[in-house]
């Protein structure tokens, strides 16, 4: 399925929401960056949302979610084998 596919499909999906369902704000689709944790792993995902253009919450359709869900069972099973190293993290303890 290519990217026009896609996008088509997602605009024949009906939309849960009109408005945000925090603040009433308009939604956009955007393309956003989520990150997920699992265990003591993150991985970064770009995925479709929709965004409030006043409070910034986003809403994610269910597949999404589950796709979540499916990558953070794979972090915390250190199942990581298909996902591309990017770098690393740390953990740094500052008193101030």
């Amino acid at each position: 399925m290519d990217k026009l596919e896609k996008e088509a499909i997602m605009k024949q999906t009906k939309k849960a929401f009109d408005r945000c369902p925090i603040c009433g704000g308009e939604l956009v689709e955007k393309r956003v960056e989520k990150l997920l944790r699992g265990g003591v792993d993150t991985a970064v995902v770009k995925v479709h949302a929709e965004v409030c253009l006043h409070c910034g919450e986003r809403l994610y359709s269910q597949e999404t979610v589950r796709r979540f869900e499916e990558i953070r069972g794979k972090l915390e099973r250190k199942d990581v084998a298909n996902f591309q190293h990017i770098g690393q993290s740390f953990q740094v303890a500052v008193s101030c």
